[in-house]
């Protein structure tokens, strides 16, 4: 776990001395009572959370056989007041809150507690202090760092392959029968490490769910007195809701949580643990009966740090709810209001105009409707010289011009949709034959009327024969293929 460093000057000493929770724990005169009893109810048995009925019993029973030690007088209040006492701002030993599905508070240690016991736990003397395990310890992750951030891939095949004769010879060295054991001092000083890892562990989860709880905290703290815009108040929400679980302590917590979760890590803590507790020289240092389920505990620890952390993050959505609530009663409550005016109104009309409207709707100009440029034709004029005309021209041919009806047409297309919905063109043809030819197949495509419409089906294609007739007289078939075209009603 990573922890901050601290100027340990005198400024930086005595503002820790008045404010941090640990130290007024060592200063407080009843610190032999509140550390032996708190790490009796909480931290030997790995509790995280307890009832205060069970709680004030559990003190009573410790104020009972004090008093007989030290007389009636020594500790006077009952034990609720005292653990009330203890749960207070200024103290902060204890952490009284209430579950959602209980009207009974409920009471939990705090980090600056646990650090307090675990440091007067360090007083104690030990009779066997190592030093060769930690000495490993450390080398081992300076390697692990080392080789972890090492980029240039010839190295690391360098160090894999010393490795992997490393381990070559120590098979060597098993088969020809040279096995070698640790002493009972090595195991004395590894299963010392191991306990105090363990339930350096333990301490840890308290502090990642502090951690969570102050922002939970400081979340409510700022949506009361937010009055700006709900989106901008989300985003700095979730942005430090993601800085505290994108941390590095709550990625390392995530990874440890993702280890310990799979079940032949279990299976394989639990194998190691009893055998680990079966040698000699460890049994010797009679451990706590405890450590035989110590990973269970850390299970049951970190379930309570995800419980924690999922309870705030509903709690905080029901906060937030509880506030759009009341902005939506706010904006029905101007509506009501307008409305009640609108109504007192609605008989005395004002005379004059008050409001006008220039538009009901959008003017929407697309790019693409906009006419290309198109460039001015300057007319050329040339000087020439006219000459007379042909008399000789013959005009018969200004009186032969061909000239469509339209309105026939559309009468015609109209009479036929009066006993049907549709009629294609190529029926058309066929109950009225064009007169005119192509010219008057070319109009029929042309038209549109208020009666009716035109469609075309391009996945049909109509053939329209017609005939027609040479300057001679002899008469002539023709065709025109063209998708289908249909006159719907």
């Amino acid at each position: 776990m990573q922890t901050a460093k601290t100027n340990l000057d005198y400024a930086s000493l005595e503002l820790l001395r008045q404010t941090h929770p640990a130290w007024r724990l060592l200063c407080s005169p009843h610190a032999a009572l509140v550390a032996s009893f708190l790490n009796r109810i909480f931290i030997v048995p790995n509790v995280r959370t307890m009832a205060q009925s069970n709680l004030v019993e559990s003190l009573e029973d410790e104020l009972f056989a004090l008093r007989e030690y030290l007389g009636a007088e020594a500790l006077p209040k009952p034990a609720r007041d005292y653990l009330n006492d203890w749960a207070q701002p200024e103290r902060g030993w204890l952490r009284k809150f209430y579950r959602q599905d209980s009207d009974e508070p409920y009471f939990d240690l705090t980090p600056a507690t646990e650090k307090a016991i675990s440091w007067l736990e360090s007083l104690s003397a030990r009779s066997f202090v190592g030093t060769e395990s930690r000495l490993l310890t450390l080398f081992e992750l300076l390697k692990q760092m080392s080789q972890g951030s090492e980029t240039d891939p010839q190295l690391r095949i360098a160090e894999l392959r010393k490795r992997r004769d490393e381990i070559d010879t120590e098979i060597a060295r098993v088969l020809s029968g040279d096995i070698p054991l640790l002493n009972a001092t090595a195991l004395k000083d590894r299963f010392q490490q191991f306990t105090q890892l363990a339930r350096d562990l333990l301490t840890d989860f308290r502090e990642v769910e502090q951690n969570f709880r102050v922002l939970d905290r400081r979340v409510r703290e700022r949506i009361a007195q937010w009055d700006s815009g709900k989106g901008s108040l989300l985003e700095q929400i979730m942005g430090e809701r993601d800085a505290i679980t994108d941390s590095d302590q709550g990625l390392s917590f995530r990874a440890f949580w993702d280890f310990l979760m799979s079940s032949q890590r279990q299976e394989e803590l639990s194998t190691l643990l009893e055998r680990v507790l079966a040698l000699p020289p460890v049994a010797a240092l009679h451990p706590d009966a405890r450590l035989y389920r110590v990973h269970y505990d850390w299970l049951e620890a970190g379930e309570h740090t995800q419980r924690t952390v999922a309870n705030l993050s509903k709690q905080l959505r029901r906060f937030l709810d509880d506030q759009a609530w009341l902005e939506n009663r706010r904006i029905m409550d101007i509506l009501r209001g307008i409305e009640n005016k609108a109504l007192a109104l609605r008989d005395s009309a004002p005379e004059t105009e008050i409001m006008y409207i220039a538009d009901t709707s959008a003017s929407i100009n697309l790019p693409l409707e906009r006419p290309l440029h198109t460039p001015t034709a300057k007319p050329r004029i040339e000087n020439i010289a006219l000459t007379a005309g042909d008399s000789e021209v013959d005009t018969n041919a200004l009186f032969s011009q061909v000239v469509i009806d339209k309105s026939q047409l559309i009468h015609h297309i109209q009479h036929i949709l009066q006993d049907r919905v549709q009629v294609t063109l190529r029926e058309t043809c066929e109950l009225r034959p064009l007169q005119h030819g192509l010219a008057e197949l070319v109009t029929y495509l042309q038209l549109g009327d208020a009666g009716f419409k035109t469609m075309i089906d391009e996945t049909i294609t109509d053939t329209i024969i017609w005939q027609s007739s040479d300057k001679t007289g002899q008469a002539w078939a023709k065709q025109a293929q063209l998708p289908r075209v249909i006159f719907v009603r």
